[in-house]
Parts: C-alpha cells; structure tokens; sequence
C-alpha cells in the first residue's frame, strides 16, 4: 500500500497509522519510508535507520537509505561511468554525481521496498511515498527506466563490440567489461521485470491523500488519471483533517464546516467508485504507536487497513470479427486536448499531460493497424484493424 499526496496533507501519519491498526489486529507489517526527506521516525516517535527496526508485536519500520541502495544495485554499472567521466577529465567529485543516473536513486529505493515485500516476513509493506508529482516518477520508473536501459545496453554492445579489439592496449579509453553488461542485464531482464510485476498486481494499490483544499484536490486528480494510464491500481481516497460534526455549531467554524461538506461530497462525486476515509482533525499532533493505531481505528473503522478497497478496471482488449481488435484503458479525467495516442511498431504511445507511455502491445494487436483512439466519459477506446491487403503483401 503507497501513500502520496501534496506535501503537507498528512501522508506520513497516514501511513503510520494504517501499518499501526494492521499490526495492531495481527497482521505481519512494515512501513517503510521511500521519500527523501524522511519524517515517519519523528510521528512514530523512535529512531529509525536502513534496516528494519522492530516496534511491536508485528510492527517493523524502515527509512530507505537511498545512497546506499544505489551503490548496491548499479554497483559496476555506476564504476564504469565514473571512470569513463574521469577519463574526460572530470573531476572525481563531480564524476560521481554525474555518475548517479537521473532516477536512479528514486528506483533503487522502490527496489529495496519491493525486496522487504518479498521476503516473505510481511503479510503488508506501507509506503509512505514523496509528495505526489515525485511519487509518480517514482511509481512509473520500473517500466520508463527499462525500455531506456534496453536501448542503452544495445548501444553499449554494439560500441564495445566495434571498439574493444581495436582499442585493447591502444588507447586508454574505459570500456564496459563484463561485469557491467552483466550487472545491466540483471537490472533490466530480472529486477524490473520483477518489480513492475509487483507495482501492476491487484494486491498492490496507491491511496491519494486530500484535504478540502481546492490545489490538493486538483493535483489529487491528475496523479489519479497518470496512475491510471500506466495500470497502477489506486483502492481509495484519505480526506484528512476532516472538522467533527460539532464544530458546525461554532460560528467562528460554520463556514469552514460547510465549505468541507462540499469538498468532501465533490471529491466522492470526482473519484468515484473510490471509496472516502476520513481522517478528523486532531487537538494535537498525532505521534506514538497509540495515537497512531487511534487514528487507524478512526479511518478505517471495520475495514481491513490491508485489504484492496476497490478493484478498479485496467486495460482490456477484446477480439473483433474480421480479425480487428478493440482496448479499453480506463483514463479518469483526462482530457482530449491532452490526450495524443500513436502505433509504433509494437508499442502503443500515449501521452496525456506531463506524462508519457510507451505501451507493450500483445503480439497478435501489434500486427494490426491503429484505426481509432477516443476519449468517451474518462475511458480511452482503442480500435486495431488488419492492414488493407496492399500493406500485407509489401507493395
């Protein structure tokens, strides 16, 4: 379960308390911290470090040391750039920046999330992400980063295998050697693949966290459309600090009252068929395992904090009479005027607003021809025909 939002709206809380009440009721749980700027220690109220650190009965926390995650998975990979920027007379300081690939440190993160998820140790893993726009990158990195690692290790190969024969022992240039293009393969063919595996399975699911302000709730729906687009399951909606019914009594919070009701009715209305928990405005800050599980109890009430709330529909095709086919990519809000689709050998491109993807077709809609692409009431319709018989002789 990941959490995101704007920053400021109580995500790391959120977080907190869901893997709290879970652990509390018996279900094996970490909560891990994948954003930068760590804070849940501070509302868990210990100390956390890079290894799992157990709080309770069933309870363990971790803060992502994203440095050192990255020097464990690029190992040679990032070696070989650092020296081939030193060789062009970088210094070493800034060789080694320059070395830390954009996103990297970002992916390595998810990448150790995804081993903890993995050991088997954890009925539940709880992320408590960066705030949104990061969040995304973060999320929609296992499938941007391998098709960019792919074409890197073709050009990687195809140069070493040009250059090597003639440059050993001629010029002093660094050339990837074994280990680099075995660390690449590792990287691309099983480590994410793996994880996009995990990031796309209906029992892993992203929860938006609102308040009842009007720039949450917008940036709230463009990261609800850019998880749909890349099939990234989204189960519910966190409205937090949510006024008590009393406080409608008080003239000094009437209207803030009134002004919440209409947000909180807009935002069921905007997320449909998401479901709405409620976090209340507390008279304090809300750190410590107690106050955290209380918070738990308030917005889950009997849900099962580790449960998918909804299942919302993804991609869909559907084979056609006459050989076409049909796809249905559920695109909540998106927009016509952002919206731009194209066929590309055997990837669907679709782009709508800041976000981009290149989607793998199955084989038998790859050989076919895009004929439509339409928005129709937040769903993206797709039709593939058969090539006209010109194009399938090659004339």
């Amino acid at each position: 379960m990941l959490y995101t939002g704007k920053g400021g709206v109580g995500k790391t809380t959120t977080s907190a308390a869901t893997a709290v009440l879970a652990a509390s009721r018996g279900v094996p749980t970490l909560v891990a911290s994948a954003d930068a700027a760590h804070s849940l220690g501070d509302v868990l109220g210990e100390r956390l470090g890079a290894a799992p650190r157990r709080l309770a009965a069933h309870l363990d926390a971790v803060e992502v040391d994203a440095r050192a995650e990255t020097e464990r998975h690029w190992g040679s990979i990032r070696e070989y750039l650092v020296a081939l920027f030193r060789y062009q007379g970088i210094e070493d300081v800034v060789a080694d920046e320059l070395a830390l690939l954009p996103g990297a440190e970002e992916l390595t993160t998810l990448l150790a999330v995804e081993e903890h998820a993995r050991s088997g140790r954890y009925e539940l893993v709880v992320v408590d992400c960066a705030p949104t726009d990061a969040a995304l990158r973060l999320l929609t990195l296992p499938e941007v980063a391998r098709g960019a690692l792919r074409v890197l290790l073709r050009v990687q190969r195809a140069v070493a295998g040009v250059l090597t024969p003639l440059a050993r022992g001629l010029i002093p240039v660094p050339l990837p050697g074994s280990a680099v293009f075995r660390d690449a393969e590792d990287l691309l063919y099983r480590r994410l693949r793996t994880l996009r595996e995990r990031m796309t399975d209906r029992r892993t699911s992203t929860r938006l966290v609102v308040t009842s302000e009007r720039m949450v709730i917008d940036e709230a729906l463009r990261a609800y459309t850019d998880l749909a687009l890349f099939e990234l399951g989204c189960d519910a909606v966190v409205m937090n600090r949510m006024l008590p019914a009393a406080a409608a009594e008080e003239p000094f919070f009437r209207d803030w009252a009134r002004v919440q009701a209409e947000r909180r009715r807009e935002v069921e209305e905007l997320f449909a068929p998401l479901p709405i928990l409620e976090g209340p405005l507390q008279e304090d800050e809300v750190v410590g395992l107690v106050r955290l599980e209380r918070q738990g109890r308030d917005l889950f009430g009997d849900r099962a904090p580790e449960a998918v709330l909804c299942d919302a529909p993804r991609l869909r095709f559907r084979s056609l009479r006459g050989g076409g086919c049909r796809a249905v990519l559920p695109l909540p809000h998106a927009r016509a005027e952002d919206l731009d689709v194209a066929k590309l050998d055997d990837q669907l491109l679709i782009a709508t607003g800041a976000r981009r993807r290149a989607l793998p077709l199955p084989r038998r809609v790859a050989r076919l021809d895009l004929a439509e692409a339409r928005l129709d009431r937040g769903r993206l319709l797709l039709r593939f025909d058969p090539p006209p018989p010109a194009a399938r002789a090659g004339t």
